[in-house]
């Protein structure tokens, strides 16, 4: 038996399912519960074992994807704390800013960023981040919340044809979509105060006038600095604890703390990885602009942005069991 925050557990409760369910790890689910749930889903196509999907305690939905986004001016924002992370894109429209305020709550965030429909996303169990590209062999899908998770990461479904997609690889592993593989795009993960330095005209994503959720409160209070992740089964990594952050760039991983100490890393096919001081993380107080400084980092290739992120070392294993994971 684990103990799960206390924050986490108020969640729960927002949401209308009882604490309990987070005190033991998550069961398999049954085919029976997933076509119940998502009748459109078929279940004959599958790249993984159904009984790798657990229920994450919420129905589907019940953490709502924001499919409709609404932007501010930056110069607009009152309520952003300097250090409080963002996930930015950028493009010839301008900038645009996520902030983990918002992200925490609803998951997935629908945009249309320079004419690429994409869908911001993150996982807090695995604290993962990614932008992907919603287009797919010519369509373009909307995704929303299975309430379910594997190998705790989100487990996202698109409404068009309810296939299952993983978040941290942007796979599709259940479902008519099965085997293809939404295109990751670059972004940036840093502080609010970074993306204005450099984008002063910028737009920043707002909360929905429809939530009713505590923006600016991380409902995983004390989460990322647990021993072990929550809902989660598989081997722990060896060598660092399972949720000590690594920076991951496809199949390959450097430990924050590295990249702290040591960076600028630079590899031998141009990578440069770069960590500077400033930004909170959201998993840490009950309240994200009070959370320990665990930094910037920015990914880059010959001064261009590279699709990357910020995760838990337990969860890039998961993932990458063969994957190249430098300490």
């Amino acid at each position: 038996m684990f103990r799960s925050p206390p924050g986490l557990a108020w969640l729960l409760l927002l949401v209308g399912v009882g604490a309990s369910l987070f005190l033991t790890p998550a069961s398999g689910e049954s085919g029976r519960s997933l076509q119940s749930d998502f009748p459109k889903l078929d279940l004959s196509r599958s790249a993984i074992k159904l009984r790798e999907i657990e229920s994450g305690g919420v129905p589907r939905d019940g953490i709502a994807a924001i499919l409709v986004p609404s932007f501010l001016p930056a110069r607009e924002i009152s309520d952003l704390a300097s250090t409080e992370p963002v996930i930015s894109l950028e493009g010839d429209c301008g900038a645009v800013a996520f902030p983990y305020r918002v992200l925490i709550w609803h998951e997935i965030v629908h945009h249309n960023h320079c004419g690429t429909p994409v869908a911001v996303t993150f996982c807090p169990l695995c604290n993962a981040s990614m932008v992907f590209d919603r287009r797919v062999d010519g369509e373009t899908l909307s995704f929303g919340t299975t309430g379910r998770l594997r190998k705790s990461d989100l487990i996202m479904y698109d409404h068009q044809t309810e296939s299952f997609w993983q978040q941290f690889t942007g796979e599709a592993i259940v479902g008519d979509w099965t085997g293809k593989q939404l295109t990751a795009l670059p972004a940036r993960i840093e502080s609010f105060e970074k993306f204005n330095e450099v984008n002063p005209e910028g737009k920043v994503l707002v909360p929905p006038k429809w939530g009713r959720n505590k923006y600016g409160r991380n409902p995983y209070d004390g989460y990322d600095s647990m021993r072990t992740p929550l809902l989660y089964k598989g081997r722990m990594p060896r060598g660092i604890a399972p949720l000590a952050r690594v920076v991951r760039v496809g199949d390959r991983a450097w430990s924050l703390k590295l990249v702290r100490k040591k960076g600028p890393i630079e590899t031998t096919d141009g990578l440069r990885i770069e960590w500077s001081p400033g930004q909170n993380s959201m998993l840490d107080r009950s309240k994200i602009a009070k959370g320990r400084d665990i930094g910037n980092v920015r990914v880059t290739r010959d001064g261009a942005n590279v699709a990357y992120s910020v995760d838990f070392a337990f969860a890039f294993r998961a993932f990458y069991p063969e994957g190249t994971l430098v300490k």
